[in-house]
């Protein structure tokens, strides 16, 4: 073992051993790995090797993708086999909301490029002839989906590492990491010292302990999974013997199961309600291959349904219980990338399908690292996608949800009960009060819409199927009837959203956005700094306002931020409450080291509301003695006022398309604000309105969201943000020469807006393919209905010579194609008349 390398990698798990593949694959052979045992002895060796490409996740999709295309050729490459079976793997549905979860997803498996099919209860039963195919209404086969054996899979990417220079050192405990004065890394085993640039952590299990050593609060818990191995069975034996193939690995959703065979048996692997948190301090030092205790009777009602549907599982007898750790995420993504707070220190741990994942990962993971940037969109699996919330309390309830839910439907408007209610803004209370159905983003609980005083939905408006997974609608208040069913089409709430959207198009709507991310930087250098970090030019005077994006090191979109200038050399940023911890680590690691910038996060020190409406102007005048005439307030500028007795930054800019201001206030001072609004706004119609009517009318307006429209994979040209990159902007800033260099190129896609034609109850909701005849030439990145312009509409990317206003397409939304026409941008007031208050 040498005393320095590039990189480390801790972890010999499938997952570690494939980021040291890649790496080693990306030219640096400078490379080693650490592992404390056994290649393997952590989960790896006890995972059941299922290749799922089924998952409504863009980043996970693509990287499961990448996978079983890898493990096809590892064999070939390094002379080691993966033991890749692709036997494919049937999912089968019981409830027309299952068979529309499906549906969703083949639209989304034709625009990751991934093969899936829909069989007939004719072919289900020639694939899988053990199967009582009785109460299935559909089914979906990946063709190229599977299993391997994780051992051996691990082993061979290992060979692959080491045929490229890579260095593996087992039995080699990491018992210290400190990052050196000059961002180097010294690594402490019980073998000695070794310093590198760049540590990756693979630790699986050990994710928290691995944390505590560099001061990291990871969001990884493992949880407990079972999985049950049977005797053989003479009919699978007998298969075999006739050399039939291998039945696929089949997967009763609705059941919470998987099933494939194992070694003429079967293997039943439940997904339970009741399943615990284990390892919660982390396992001992010298854990390794190990088991816990089976718990059968948490699995019976599991059971029970593979008995019905495999009547050949009933007929033979156990012969193991596996029961191991598998680590778990709050939304069961793993988590890939770098570490907040730490300069090359990276993540790519939290892998619940850590076999499925393990080529992916270290894929995106080495490109990451040697190149400066991923080639996908990687948010669904970045680490700083959790926030400081996700403490060990939350992680506890949430990771036990994420894993009781893997095969529930997984609806696009859901929002799970586990550890809820934790970031409340003071005006949570009042919104409830006022009907508030909540949703949550980062932690914080916002107004998703507001139900009607009384209203709720009977066990008959539910319409519950029976079935283990059959949860569709959010959790009623203590007392009172559920307010909400969830759906892939329009459901109970799309009258109600429809009238806030009038009420704000008609009179004047209270939305909060307290979630948003604030941030100020001021100093000396903050100008020059601000202006070398986003693409568009920085607020000359003090009060104004500019939108502005930060690039990828290749010209993609990385965050986005309306910068206010406050001072000469004082500015206030405001981005996405979701990129809160994600803008604040890129602001942070960019910040000068001479102490010419000052930053400082007060998220959670302002609250905002919305006020939007033409009688906007009346109520602000009411309660205000400042001049708010288009003259004296213009678009994209501040005032500092007064709105009753609070000091308020009224900013003359908001996300709905109309006449209005954002009020960010000190959020101590949020219940007087909501209080006096409410009162003084009663005689112009004032009505709090919820998130997704904000959606529905920033579709209307066009109006681009990180990481739907704006993404890495886009440059910032092919998103249409043309008026707000400025190439010929005399400062340098993070992307420009590449932006032109790709713009010279020419681009793939452009950014247009759709009118969908001949809907009644669904509309577009992302990541749908579109069509010219039967050539895929697009996807849908966002998708609603627009209730002012009583239209669907799509955001979408197509191919440019399909951009033109008129041009027409199909989109296919759970499994229709529909027309959809290329329209003029922002279908509502496209002049923007309305929103600067102009005739």
């Amino acid at each position: 073992m040498k005393s320095h390398y590039k990189a480390v990698v801790i972890g010999g798990g499938a997952v570690g051993v494939g980021t040291l593949y890649h790496l080693a694959k990306k030219g640096w052979s400078d490379v080693a790995l650490l592992e404390r045992h056994d290649l393997t002895s952590g989960s790896t060796w006890h995972a059941a090797g299922l290749l799922p490409l089924f998952n409504m996740s863009y980043s996970v999709g693509k990287i499961h993708q990448y996978s079983v295309d890898l493990y096809a050729r590892l064999e070939e490459e390094t002379g080691l086999h993966s033991g890749l079976k692709q036997v494919s793997n049937i999912r089968l549905a019981r409830t027309q909301d299952r068979m529309d979860e499906y549906r969703y997803y083949v639209g989304v498996a034709k625009t990751l490029g991934v093969n899936v099919k829909w069989l007939s209860i004719e072919e289900l039963k020639e694939i899988w002839p053990l199967c009582n195919t009785e109460g299935v209404l559909g089914a979906i086969q990946h063709i190229d989906d599977g299993y391997v054996q994780p051992a051996e899979l691990t082993q061979a990417l290992a060979k692959g590492a080491r045929n490229c220079g890579a260095e593996i050192h087992q039995h080699t405990a990491v018992i210290g990491l400190e990052q050196q004065e000059d961002d180097t890394w010294l690594v402490q085993t019980d073998k000695g010292d070794i310093t590198c640039e760049h540590v990756i952590s693979c630790t699986g299990n050990f994710a928290r302990k691995t944390g505590e050593m560099v001061g990291l609060d990871i969001p990884v818990i493992p949880v407990e999974h079972q999985f049950i191995v049977t005797e053989a069975h003479p009919d699978i034996k007998a298969r075999h013997a006739a050399g039939l193939p291998e039945m696929g690995v089949l997967r009763e959703s609705d059941s919470s199961w998987y099933m494939r065979e194992e070694a003429g048996g079967l293997l039943l692997g439940p997904y339970e309600v009741g399943a615990p948190c284990c390892y919660v301090d982390g396992p001992a030092p010298d854990a390794k291959y190990e088991l816990f205790n089976e718990e059968l009777e948490r699995l019976m009602p599991y059971i029970e349904t593979a008995f019905e549907r495999v009547p050949a599982f009933a007929e033979v007898g156990i012969k193991e219980v596996y029961n191991g750790a598998i680590a778990y995420t709050p939304d069961g993504s793993p988590i890939i990338g770098p570490a907040w707070g730490l300069k090359n220190f990276w993540l790519n741990e939290g892998h619940s399908f850590g076999i499925t994942a393990t080529g992916g990962a270290g894929w995106q993971l080495a490109e990451w690292i040697v190149d400066g940037e991923p080639t996908i969109d990687m948010s669904g699996v970045d680490p700083r996608r959790f926030g400081p919330y996700a403490g060990l309390g939350f992680l506890k309830e949430k990771n036990e949800e994420a894993y009781a839910n893997v095969f529930t439907v997984h609806y696009p408007d859901e929002s799970r009960p586990a550890a809820r209610g934790l970031k409340r803004s003071p005006s949570y209370d009042r919104m409830k009060e006022h009907g508030a159905v909540m949703g949550t983003i980062f932690g914080w609980e916002r107004p998703n819409w507001f139900a009607p005083e009384g209203y709720g939905l009977t066990e008959e408006d539910l319409n519950q199927d029976d079935t283990i997974t059959r949860e569709n609608h959010a959790p009623a208040d203590e007392g009172k009837l559920p307010v909400e069913k969830w759906s892939f089409r329009r459901s109970n709430y799309f009258e109600h959203i429809g009238n806030e959207c009038k009420n704000v198009e008609e009179n004047v709507g209270l939305l909060d956005m307290s979630a948003f991310s604030k941030f100020i930087v001021k100093g000396r250098g903050a100008e020059a700094w601000l202006s070398s970090l986003v693409a568009n030019k920085i607020p000359k005077k003090i009060g104004r306002m500019a939108l502005t994006h930060m690039l990828t090191l290749h010209g993609g979109v990385r965050a986005e931020f309306t910068i206010l200038k406050t001072g000469k050399q004082s500015y206030y940023l405001v981005s996405a409450g979701a990129q809160e911890r994600h803008d604040w680590d890129y602001l942070t690691k960019l910040k000068p080291t001479d102490g010419s910038v000052e930053l400082e996060k007060i998220t959670t020190q302002q609250g905002v509301f919305i006020i939007a409406g033409p009688k906007s102007r009346l109520l602000m005048e009411k309660l205000s003695d400042a001049d708010f005439s288009n003259k004296a307030f213009p678009w994209l500028t501040a005032q500092q006022i007064s709105v009753g007795i609070a000091p308020v930054t009224a900013a003359r800019v908001n996300f709905v398309g109309e006449y209005g201001w954002e009020l960010h206030h000190p959020i101590e001072m949020q219940n007087y604000l909501f209080d006096i609004l409410m009162e003084a706004g009663a005689e112009f119609g004032l009505k709090p309105f919820g998130i997704r009517a904000m959606d529905s009318m920033r579709l209307e307006k066009s109006y681009r969201l990180i990481p739907t429209e704006m993404s890495i994979e886009y440059s910032a040209l092919e998103t249409g943000l043309d008026r707000f990159v400025r190439l010929d902007k005399e400062d340098d800033f993070i992307g420009k020469q590449a932006l032109a260099e790709w713009k010279e190129r020419g681009f793939d896609n452009q950014f247009v807006t759709m009118e969908v034609h001949g809907v009644t109850d669904r509309d577009a909701r992302g990541s749908e393919p579109i069509y010219l005849n039967d050539e895929m030439v697009g996807r849908v990145t966002s998708g609603g209905y627009g209730f002012r312009t009583g239209k669907s509409i799509a955001l979408a990317m197509v191919r440019p010579d399909l951009a033109e206003i008129g041009t027409e397409l199909e989109i296919y939304i759970l499994g229709d194609r529909f027309k959809a026409t290329v329209v003029e941008e922002s279908p509502y007031d496209p002049e923007n008349k309305i929103l600067r208050n102009v005739e």
